[in-house]
């Protein structure tokens, strides 16, 4: 499904991660796998440090907290947040919507729309395509998006083909009408067929919660975790990235009638660096155009990523002028989308720790 808006812009974006740091190497211990080879895939992945929440820290305490530092710093008041977006697939509670909780004790007017969406690694760009369509609208002016998840509290801290990858991270971005009149162009697929291929089996109403999901189980390889776990098909997963992303991009560019060459940077969802190459080359891109270094930096933290990587690598640049820039988020769904815009300069674009 295509996409096309005009003047409208992303005017700031500020990314909260925990204090709490932890070493891959540290955590080796935890897993039933020679030491070597766990260096080895340290290398190939991208394996290094990654940021996590501590105790019962949830999705709103890292929203609540950087909206408030940014209400302090008047780069945003509360009164002209007309609506609130949060793009989640660990919220607080089954019901009500964390972004209701997130107005609630921000204590911001009850005059404005507050909307949970359910995705995760397409996140970002999805929920860009959201605040634009609001912004449609004559009493909407400015869009807080929030992607945010935590789950590294969904991961088996015994499961290697997870856990050393997760990292938890709140990206806020502030999105409102434009001068310019720059087209933006989106392009969004979807495949539910293949929502098993990377999923959390129990905590919902199909399979609830219980001693039985609860309990850990060897799934092979050293490897043990539980249906209450995050489970992703790594196969499947880096088969459908490497099969369905590049045409869908390509087929992004064609519409709007331009060339990779001329996009200054592709900023994309960053599972872990191994991927983020292979789909590089597949593309013919440059690696130093696409970057890969959030997981290693910071692990997968979901539909946060892609502000990561233009926090971690363009800051300086992309609040100085303009960056020709093609998002990509593909993952749990499956979904996969991007998004071709001009970006900046932004009002603010960095990271803060979570104390």
């Amino acid at each position: 499904m295509n996409f096309k808006f005009n003047r409208k812009k992303v005017s700031g974006t500020l990314i909260v991660v925990p204090a709490n740091e932890k070493s891959f190497v540290e955590e080796m211990k935890n897993y039933n796998f020679p030491e070597a080879r766990s260096l080895k895939l340290k290398e190939v992945m991208g394996y290094n440090k990654r940021r996590m929440v501590a105790g019962d820290v949830c999705v709103s305490d890292l929203a609540v907290f950087g909206l408030e530092k940014l209400f302090e710093r008047k780069l945003l008041s509360r009164e002209e947040i007309d609506a609130l977006l949060v793009v989640t697939q660990t919220g607080d509670y089954l019901m009500p919507p964390t972004s209701n909780i997130v107005q609630g004790r921000l204590g911001l007017k009850r005059d404005m729309l507050c909307l949970d969406i359910n995705q995760a690694c397409a996140g970002f760009v999805l929920g860009l395509i959201q605040a634009f369509m609001l912004l449609e609208q004559e009493s909407v002016h400015k869009v807080v998006l929030i992607n945010a998840d935590i789950l590294s509290r969904k991961a088996s801290a015994q499961d290697r083909n997870i856990y050393p990858l997760i990292g938890d991270a709140a990206a806020i971005s502030v999105i409102e009408r434009g001068d310019a009149d720059q087209p933006i162009y989106a392009n969004v697929k979807m495949d539910g067929s293949q929502h098993a291929a990377l999923v959390i089996p129990a905590g919902g109403l199909r399979l609830p919660c219980s001693a039985e999901t609860a309990r850990l189980e060897d799934v092979g390889d050293g490897n043990r975790r539980s249906k209450d776990h995050l489970f992703m098909d790594g196969s499947t997963i880096f088969n459908f990235v490497q099969t369905e992303v590049p045409p869908l991009i390509n087929e992004l560019l064609a519409t709007a009638g331009a060339s990779a060459d001329s996009i200054d940077y592709f900023a994309c969802h960053q599972p872990n660096r191994f991927m983020l190459q292979k789909l590089a080359d597949k593309m013919k891109i440059p690696h130093a155009r696409m970057p890969n270094n959030v997981v290693e930096n910071f692990g997968n933290t979901s539909g946060a990523t892609i502000p990561m990587a233009l926090a971690l690598n363009f800051a300086d640049q992309i609040r100085q002028k303009p960056l020709r820039l093609c998002l990509a988020g593909f993952g749990a769904g499956l979904t996969w989308a991007a998004m071709l815009l001009n970006l900046g300069p932004l009002q603010f674009c960095e990271m803060i720790d979570y104390p």
